[in-house]
């Protein structure tokens, strides 16, 4: 009997100390995570700020996919929220203020106990990519959770591994979302043709694009300058294509509003008639380009089209990548002209 109670005083005596122990610990908590993501912020933002995108990288439902989830009419901007039930318990996650592209503000409330603050940063990087940080933080920590985190070696152990695989997964989602691409051949339309101005030359294929990329900055800083106003989308015409020696011609326009009378000899006016095309639309990178035109002149043929000989190839650019970042938006139209 004096073992018994002596083992009691004991218990009482280590749970004390526990209780002590526990009481003690910080009333406040700060865990923070960063990865510099291969997208823009805008792409990392998008996959942030809907709830209803967080399963495809959240990483507690990768540990527990079964979690049921719930999502009310808002699950975007401020006031958007969802909620959770799994085998640890029910929560919910609010978001209380944002600034598009750049941060969100978030609570979350884990049963009844007192929300904690979330927050992520965004700060874009001089090559296009994201870096990202995720924090967690409280200063009213419940006795129960200060209990968890005080065996399980802190906070920062205890959410940390699950804020890195986080940020491992919205990563790849993230990156994803900037390759996708589509391409929609559209069939038989009319070109509306129209004045343009242009400049011209032969290269290499494989050197073509930052020489495009030059010349179209040169009729852009001449138009800018002569207050000359664009009439649409800028566009590259294909005079030839070499593919067996790799070379190319081809001319970089701007479309004007009426024919111009130019002060710069290596920039000239043209005009298109209006001509008879098959359009194909590609949605993404320019990377997919080869296998738009691919696609584009295999439909004419196999449809009972023929090529107009001589007649425009073109290839517009409605979309501006300067404002643009996510090449998965990208849309470029191109033209081929048929009889």
């Amino acid at each position: 009997m004096k073992f018994l109670k002596f083992l009691l005083l004991i218990l009482l005596v280590i749970v004390i100390g526990l209780a002590i122990y526990i009481a003690v610990q910080p009333n406040s908590f700060e865990v923070t995570r960063e990865k510099t993501i291969d997208a823009p912020a805008s792409v990392v933002y998008d996959n942030l700020i809907d709830y209803k995108k967080w399963p495809n990288w959240s990483p507690w439902l990768e540990k527990e996919p079964d979690m049921a989830l719930s999502f009310p009419d808002q699950t975007t901007g401020v006031g958007g929220s969802y909620s959770w039930e799994g085998k640890d318990g029910k929560g919910k996650m609010t978001t209380v203020s944002t600034e598009p592209n750049a941060s969100i503000s978030q609570k979350i409330q884990f049963d009844d106990y007192e929300p904690s603050d979330i927050n992520w940063t965004l700060e874009s990087t001089e090559d296009g990519k994201t870096k990202v940080s995720w924090s967690m933080s409280s200063d009213k920590i419940p006795f129960m959770f200060k209990g968890i985190a005080a065996f399980m070696g802190g906070f920062d152990k205890m959410i940390g591994p699950d804020f890195d695989r986080g940020l491992e997964l919205l990563d790849s989602v993230a990156v994803a979302d900037t390759k996708k691409y589509s391409i929609e051949v559209q069939g038989v339309t009319t070109h509306g043709g129209g004045f343009y101005l242009y400049n011209t030359t032969s290269a290499k294929i494989t050197d073509m694009e930052p020489k495009m990329s030059e010349m179209m900055g040169v009729l852009h800083t001449y138009a800018r300058s002569n207050n000359i106003t664009m009439a649409g989308a800028p566009f590259t015409n294909y005079l030839n294509w070499d593919e067996a020696n790799g070379t190319t011609t081809f001319s970089c326009c701007y479309p004007t509003t009426d024919r111009v009378i130019t002060t710069n000899n290596d920039i000239l006016t043209g005009q298109l008639e209006p001509f008879k095309a098959v359009k194909t639309v590609l949605k993404g990178n320019y990377e997919h380009l080869k296998e738009a035109w691919d696609k584009a002149l295999a439909y004419i043929p196999a449809n009972g089209l023929e090529f107009a000989e001589n007649g425009p190839m073109l290839e517009v650019y409605p979309t501006d990548p300067s404002q643009e970042p996510n090449p998965a938006n990208w849309v470029t139209e191109i033209y081929i002209a048929v009889k």
